[in-house]
């Protein structure tokens, strides 16, 4: 395996590519972004029309722009969408009028708590047009006329998301999912994309045990028409990770899935504790990020969630903030070796039965002490042979044997292998 730390300056670099693109829920944004990611890893693309039913939902229309500028009274652009893609309502109609400053105001979105940041605001599903821009802006705005122009376009065409898959030893699934929907937010999702893409890769060097899929998708109509597409293979899914907000500077954050005890909840629990890194783990809750979607009770898959700093916990959040001054190579390279490290686990955590179980086998007559010989940790490997040979009674796995005996889990694992190669147990 490749040292994880080295990806770091390359996943700042991805999310600097993609951070200028202005994305939506559709359109030209996000396929623009998956082309990107797409020269990273192959992906197969997806293209949903709108009107499709999904679940509960139907496809909505497809939102592009070109432009859009709020004008002073001399001409001046004093919001301009060229500027940052956050200076216009998501999924704004399209607007081609002058108005006075005080009919203009019902349209405009700012933070007065932090009168420098400019909000990001959307209105999906209800036809609405509008601006976002900074307090202070706002402020320097005399009355006057004003020329509003947005130059959209809200029409029939395609909601669209893509799939890799890493295959793997056996067909039962492992999900990673990540939103690919939000415009000039470095943090959320852009660093998430970048560790979605980079873990990807990794994987793709190994021949995992689970086959990973990787989803990016647009936030919940994305996560929802992935479900609907695969309602009759979702039995497959056994685990998954939902990962967002994975470049800021917070210590990190497991969300559970719905189940509280699924193995990606006690894998996570377990890598983060061992790890001594800061972090908090947190129950589940049907609001957030898509876990909500694959943890609905139709589903009940076991999901979590994993970030840094979670969801609307940091002041930059949905601002012109979350910037790529507030993402760093560090932080996102700490949250891949966490996936990679849990996803050692994961791959490996498996129930064995114990071939001889009446009394204690001779481990030294079939050469397994001596295959310690030199070894740093002889007395661990030992004691965690004698541990598998325990609990390897088809009933607990790896996993179990090491929280119960506190024992490294690479060094559990180590003595399964050893003691699989030498007859005394099986899967």
């Amino acid at each position: 395996m490749a040292p994880v730390t080295e990806h770091g300056e390359e996943m700042y670099a991805l999310v600097e590519r993609l951070y200028p693109l202005c994305r939506s829920i559709t359109g030209d944004g996000v396929r623009a972004t998956l082309d990107i990611v797409g020269e990273y890893i192959p992906l197969d693309v997806h293209e949903v029309p709108t009107g499709t039913q999904v679940l509960d939902w139907t496809v909505p229309q497809e939102w592009n722009i070109r432009d859009a500028y709020i004008a002073d009274p001399e001409g001046n652009r004093v919001v301009d969408f060229a500027a940052s893609s956050l200076h216009v309502l998501g999924y704004s109609v399209p607007v081609a009028r002058t108005m006075p400053l005080s009919e203009l105001r019902a349209h405009l979105h700012t933070l007065p708590d932090h009168p420098s940041w400019v909000p990001y605001r959307t209105s999906y599903y209800k036809p609405d047009w509008g601006f976002c821009l900074a307090q202070e802006t706002l402020d320097a705005m005399p009355d006057g006329e004003y020329e509003v122009r947005i130059d959209s376009t809200l029409a029939d065409g395609h909601l669209t998301y893509a799939e890799h898959v890493v295959p793997g030893q056996v067909a039962d699934e492992v999900i990673v999912s990540c939103h690919v929907c939000h415009p000039a937010l470095a943090n959320d999702n852009m660093a998430g994309v970048a560790v979605a893409t980079f873990l990807a890769r990794e994987l793709a060097r190994e021949t995992p045990y689970y086959t990973y899929r990787f989803i990016f998708a647009p936030g919940t109509i994305g996560a929802i028409t992935w479900l609907a597409r695969n309602a009759d293979r979702v039995e497959r899914v056994k685990h998954g990770l939902v990962l967002a907000c994975a470049g800021d500077p917070g210590s990190l954050t497991y969300k559970q899935s719905r189940r509280g005890d699924a193995e990606i909840d006690r894998v996570l629990r377990y890598v983060l504790t061992a790890s001594e890194r800061p972090h908090r783990v947190t129950e589940f809750t049907p609001y957030g990020y898509d876990e909500r979607q694959y943890c609905s009770p139709g589903f009940d898959l076991g999901v979590g969630s994993l970030t840094r700093t979670p969801y609307a916990g940091y002041p930059e959040y949905h601002t012109s903030a979350d910037n790529l001054d507030f993402v760093s190579p560090e932080a996102m390279a700490d949250t891949l070796a966490v996936c990679r490290e849990a996803f050692a686990v994961l791959d490996r955590n498996r129930r064995y039965l114990n071939l001889s179980p009446y009394g204690e086998p001779q481990l030294g007559r079939r050469g397994l002490y001596d295959a310690l010989g030199g070894r740093s940790d002889t007395k661990q490997a030992q004691m965690a042979m004698l541990w598998v040979l325990n609990l390897s009674d088809g009933e607990h796995g790896l996993l179990d044997v090491a929280e119960r005996s506190g024992l490294p889990f690479d060094t559990v694992a180590a003595a399964a292998g050893a003691l699989h190669e030498a007859g005394l147990i099986k899967t």
